[in-house]
């Protein structure tokens, strides 16, 4: 899949989330905005209660949608059959999106209304639901192949080209200038410990520092502005790999706690969603069929 390609399947993927969302909202805005109570009442509610025809059917996709989107993604991650067919990070933008277009449904299918065992299992969804989000920055955080699979240090060190013998060859500047701009760009001791939050606008600050110092530089020397841009360019670059490479430890780290969080309570949710589907099935709940 392209790149242009690719940008299409996401579009149409988020395209059918809004599109079912603004369809469900419109269809049942007036009904769900009343009390319970009321809502007897209304001409909607045989179509739009937990057991209702389009109520029920919301909850049954949604259902499915969920355990297809996290059994795909699982087997293709984990046996070796389903390797070659197509790209994990595919798989992944995929799992996201059934298992956000999922819990949309089962929201509407229980009308804003919990409790019970049944509440656990919605609570848990919406857990796993919040956790996939925070699972997801830091998943991007962790440099990948186009592949989806995981970039190890010394890969992502072999990335890095030598910027000063790229500067030697595109233009010429005095042997301070050179040292100045090599120099803001070298990888300095850092501690991998610490506040995330602290670290990232500390690091944002040297960024904006080092472009603030190679520009002045470069503004003192007789240089075309397209070769400006080149070196500017270069120097982005290479920040961007170091705070890559700074990011791997923590932002691994983090993604082995975030499966601890993550894991469970999707356990959680499936479980007693089973077990929510065959008490109805028991008491005599039918759909369509």
């Amino acid at each position: 899949m392209n790149k242009t390609a690719h940008r299409i399947y996401l579009a149409v993927l988020t395209l059918i989330v809004m599109l079912a969302l603004a369809a469900i909202i419109n269809k049942g805005y007036s009904y769900y905005k009343i009390s319970m109570e009321e809502r007897f009442f209304s001409s909607d509610h045989a179509l739009l209660k937990p057991s209702g025809i389009l109520g029920h059917g919301m909850g049954i996709l949604g259902s499915v949608f969920m355990i297809l989107g996290v059994s795909m993604y699982m087997a293709r991650k984990r046996y070796r059959i389903f390797s070659r067919i197509g790209i994990l990070k595919h798989w992944l933008e995929f799992h996201i999106f059934l298992c956000t277009l999922g819990p949309i449904l089962v929201l509407f299918h229980t009308s804003f209304k919990f409790g019970g065992i049944v509440a656990i299992s919605f609570w848990s969804m919406v857990a796993v639901f919040l956790s996939g989000i925070i699972g997801r920055f830091i998943y991007i955080q962790i440099p990948r192949t186009i592949e989806g699979r995981e970039l190890s240090l010394n890969e992502i060190r072999d990335m890095k080209g030598d910027i000063g013998d790229t500067l030697t060859a595109s233009i010429q500047l005095d042997e301070n200038s050179y040292k100045i701009i090599v120099d803001s760009v070298k990888v300095k001791s850092k501690n991998y410990h610490g506040n995330f939050i602290a670290r990232f606008f500390r690091n944002y600050h040297d960024n904006r520092n080092t472009l603030s110092t190679v520009k002045s530089v470069l503004k003192k020397k007789n240089i075309t502005r397209s070769q400006r841009q080149e070196v500017l360019s270069l120097v982005k670059n290479e920040m961007s790999l170091n705070s890559r490479i700074e990011r791997l430890v923590l932002m691994q780290n983090l993604f082995k706690y975030w499966h601890v969080a993550h894991l469970p309570f999707a356990l959680v949710m499936l479980v007693i969603m089973v077990i929510h589907v065959a008490v109805t099935l028991v008491f005599g709940y039918r759909w369509i069929f």
